[in-house]
């Protein structure tokens, strides 16, 4: 037998279960998890593509990459070391939102009957834009984000990124959707 309490108890408080869809803490740790693979992944491309097909980097700029896009290349060049630190920092503080974000908003789009890769292609661009608007007002000191390449290797990047995060939401979302 069920009563009101046990009812508003279990939908309550943080890591409970919610009526329509997975707990938050199962949503946040997902979004963790799958943000920091993908966080992971988004590197290793950069990696291969950016530094050793490309070659717009060196491989030990990619860490502070984030602080240039973010503060400028002046301040990017004056904090040195610290640079590749505050640009991790940046890195998977982003990683860790989105990845979060995502999670929150699959269980909407996987009711609806949608693939989680498919959202994810979508999900790529749409972080992409927003970020990348967000660096347009933060500086001026940015890539030329008109330019058809720097855009479609931002959007490739960003794929590498939310793919995996899609994956493994998916994977550990999935028993808490089917059973709500």
């Amino acid at each position: 037998m069920s009563t009101n309490y046990s009812n508003i108890s279990r939908n309550a408080g943080l890591g409970t279960s919610r009526a329509d869809g997975p707990a938050i803490a199962s949503i946040i740790k997902a979004g963790l998890i799958g943000g920091i693979a993908g966080g992971v992944l988004i590197w290793i491309y950069e990696a291969i593509v950016w530094v050793g097909i490309q070659h717009l980097m060196p491989l030990a700029g990619i860490p502070r990459n984030a602080t240039g896009l973010v503060f400028g290349k002046g301040v990017q060049e004056s904090l040195g070391l610290t640079a590749y630190f505050l640009g991790t920092a940046i890195h998977f503080f982003f990683v860790f939102v989105w990845g979060i974000a995502f999670a929150y908003l699959w269980p909407y789009f996987r009711r609806r009957g949608y693939e989680a890769t498919f959202v994810a292609l979508f999900y790529a661009v749409l972080i992409w834009v927003v970020m990348h608007a967000a660096i347009m007002v933060a500086t001026t000191d940015h890539p030329n984000y008109f330019d058809p390449l720097v855009v479609i290797g931002g959007f490739m990047s960003h794929f590498f990124y939310t793919v995996p995060l899609a994956l493994i939401v998916k994977r550990r979302l999935e028993p808490e959707i089917a059973g709500s």
